[in-house]
């Protein structure tokens, strides 16, 4: 008797470990086994949030595949990451590496596995950010020994510095990047290697890159130049370790929605998901005058994309946290605040796009360092105990004066 397709869907597993080869090679296996069935069934049942996380994986690489297999249009695409203590996700799992990924293969077999029967040519581009552990050299080293070693470039952004010329001119070190110089070169790069898109991502294994025809078709369908994957979406696929954000946390999502209010306005909700497509044109102004290099980058990008009036589109994917070795769970989570807040404004002041000025101008003048958000997070001002995600970032909810009386009282409590 034939298998049917919810069956195929009941049987997979409930699980996915992003450390597994194993798993890695289950998935290719079982997007293999939808073949034959309607990509509109798949879909329906790939997006329903009770099917087994495996399943819902393949359907959204399955319907990547067959948009890729199905278009005739040719492309040169360059995906680009940035690395910094990846000396051991870059290596395989063993129990002397328990966090291993192998994420530079995984990364080049999951880009081949799609594309290689495809009109489309590619190439990843993997940016040392200036890692003290030597993740470019060990990535180096393992792109020489790969059968796929043409498909792959190694940078080192140290090499680079001190630049004349945009978009690294106002960036001195690479001591000073985090994560946002990384990914400026790897995309200078792409560009002069005469590609027409630019994807990028993070160097973990959370996105599989077998989903990128998901971008692609916005793109080749309806003329998008922007594709921005979002997480927030429900029909996406979202397994993220549970951040222990104390009730403050809402606090500071009104302050940063006051302040990109030309951002959140126009429902982006996951600004900093690493999984995006520029054309080359729209990433060519980008790259001109950068207004930040750490890894709120996204928002400058996406300020810059507001300011030229470039329409975009957004994509559901899926998604599964790498959090053990997670630069944000090192850093501490409220260095990871500040520097997203303050990126931000630094992002709407540059690019001139619509934001709320005192907000901006009170979270300056208020927060120091990460030591001031330490304060705020675990308490909620009266006005936001009630307020439901949607009401966060209206300032007739609590305006940026009755937010900055609250900071300064929160300070001098803990002073």
């Amino acid at each position: 008797m034939n298998t049917t397709l919810p069956q195929i869907c009941a049987n997979s597993k409930q699980q996915f470990d992003l450390t597994s080869a194993a798993d890695q090679e289950y998935l290719y296996r079982l997007v293999e086994s939808l073949q034959g069935f309607a990509l509109n069934d798949i879909v329906k049942l790939g997006n329903d949030s009770q099917s087994p996380l495996s399943f819902r994986m393949a359907a959204k690489i399955f319907e990547s595949k067959s948009y890729v297999q199905s278009t005739t249009k040719s492309l040169k695409i360059g995906v680009v990451f940035a690395m910094w203590g990846e000396q051991n996700r870059l290596l395989a799992h063993s129990e002397e590496n328990p966090n291993g990924e192998d994420l530079l293969n995984v990364k080049l077999n999951q880009l081949n596995w799609l594309l290689a029967d495809s009109n489309i040519s590619w190439k990843l581009y993997a940016v040392d950010d200036g890692c003290p552990h030597a993740s470019g050299t060990i990535a180096e080293s393992i792109r020489e020994k790969s059968k796929l070693a043409k498909h792959a470039e190694i940078l080192f952004l140290e090499q680079h510095l001190p630049s004349k010329k945009a978009p690294l001119k106002n960036l001195a070190s690479a001591d000073d990047s985090r994560k946002g110089g990384a990914i400026l070169l790897g995309c200078e790069k792409a560009l002069a290697d005469g590609v027409d898109l630019v994807i990028y991502t993070d160097a973990d294994n959370s996105v599989h890159l077998s989903q990128i025809g998901l971008l692609l078709a916005p793109h080749l369908e309806e003329n998008y130049n922007v594709v921005l994957g979002n997480r927030k979406d429900p029909k996406s696929v979202l397994v993220k370790q549970e951040n222990r954000w104390g009730i403050g946390i809402k606090a500071l999502r009104h302050m940063q929605r006051m302040i990109g209010v030309s951002i959140f306005s126009r429902d982006i909700r996951d600004s900093q998901a690493a999984f995006k497509l520029y054309h080359k044109n729209i990433l060519a102004e980008i790259l001109e005058n950068p207004s930040v290099f750490d890894f709120s980058f996204d928002s400058d990008w996406i300020a810059c994309v507001i300011a030229k009036e470039e329409k975009f589109a957004k994509v559901p994917f899926a998604f599964i946290d790498s959090f053990a070795e997670s630069a944000s769970i090192v850093q501490g989570p409220m260095t990871t605040w500040e520097t997203l807040l303050k990126g931000l404004i630094r992002a709407v002041r540059a690019r001139e796009i619509p934001h709320n000025e005192e907000m901006a101008e009170i979270v300056m003048q208020e927060i120091n360092s990460h030591h001031d958000l330490d304060l705020l997070i675990n308490d909620l001002p009266e006005e936001l105990l009630d307020a439901s995600d949607k009401d966060l970032g209206d300032p007739a909810i609590m305006s940026p004066q009755a937010m900055g009386a609250w900071i300064r009282k929160k300070k001098s409590e803990g002073d």
